[in-house]
């Protein structure tokens, strides 16, 4: 339980660190490019055992952490869209609420249990996050295409399910940092090929704020996920079950965050999203 409550913690922590970078006017392309950068760093240099760097192309995990870098800047980029056509809102929702194709798979490609009270819990949790995250918006964008939200939502989803996956078929304990630190490695691959043909239609200089943003975003980034896949790995606990107290517990300790340190607006809606989220995780912690 220890590593779920800490990849919450961090997984926050780069939500805060997001609301910043808007305020300071951070490149967000440069900065998570820089993240990707410090990940692959702590990954490796807090590697469990020692190893060679010519050896990760041929380890079993090494083509799912491809796909999941590859994945990561994708996702990037559609969530940014749709916060920019849809809303921050709607960015949110369609984020958390893809925790139940991951639940999904968990239930049926690994046999997880299935009881009425988890079933209630995680319909409880997925209303608690619509209603924790929905924000009064001036704009209804009543004319905003579905598109990017329902790529959020499948990318989302195929994230935490691949990564389920590759971490129980391929992934060794003594390996988490260096999957890790390899995975922020090709997502540093791809995002560069992007910044350079970003350069190469315009030409601007990268700028020490953007390089200070990313050190600073990817040491949480980097541990959220590493103490996700280590939470994946604990005896006793299932997928179902753990993605939907992290998803929610994320949208709780952001929804508070927002509230007490960026004076955001807490209306009815989201105070009963919020009471339903702790609702539904006491739920699923006990099905």
């Amino acid at each position: 339980m220890i590593y779920l409550l800490l990849s919450i913690l961090f997984s926050t922590g780069l939500f805060v660190i997001f609301k910043y970078f808007g305020i300071y006017k951070v490149d967000i392309l440069k900065a998570i490019f820089v993240n990707y950068i410090v990940a692959l760093l702590l990954g490796f240099t807090l590697a469990e055992r020692s190893f060679s760097i010519a050896e990760i192309p041929h380890q079993p995990w090494f083509y799912g952490a491809v796909f999941l870098g590859a994945l990561f800047v994708s996702i990037f980029f559609v969530m940014a869209k749709t916060a920019q056509i849809n809303g921050v809102s709607v960015a949110s929702v369609a984020g958390k609420m893809s925790v139940v194709i991951p639940v999904f798979f968990g239930v049926f490609l690994y046999n997880e249990s299935v009881t009425f009270l988890k079933i209630l819990g995680i319909i409880i949790a997925l209303i608690a996050v619509y209603l924790a995250s929905v924000k009064e918006e001036k704009s209804t964008r009543k004319n905003a295409s579905l598109l990017f939200p329902i790529l959020l939502f499948l990318g989302s989803g195929v994230i935490d399910t691949t990564l389920k996956f590759v971490e129980v078929s391929f992934v060794e304990k003594e390996d988490v940092s260096v999957f890790s630190g390899s995975l922020f490695g090709c997502a540093a691959f791809f995002g560069l090929i992007i910044l350079l043909i970003k350069s190469i239609i315009q030409r601007e200089p990268f700028g020490i704020k953007n390089i200070i943003a990313g050190i600073i975003l990817g040491i949480p980034n980097y541990f959220s996920i590493v103490f996700l896949i280590k939470a994946l790995q604990t005896d006793g606990f299932e997928s179902s079950t753990l993605f939907t107290i992290n998803n929610v517990g994320i949208v709780i300790v952001s929804t508070l965050v927002g509230i007490l340190v960026f004076k955001e607006p807490f209306s009815l809606k989201n105070k009963i999203g919020v009471a339903l989220a702790i609702l539904g995780i006491v739920i699923v912690a006990l099905a």
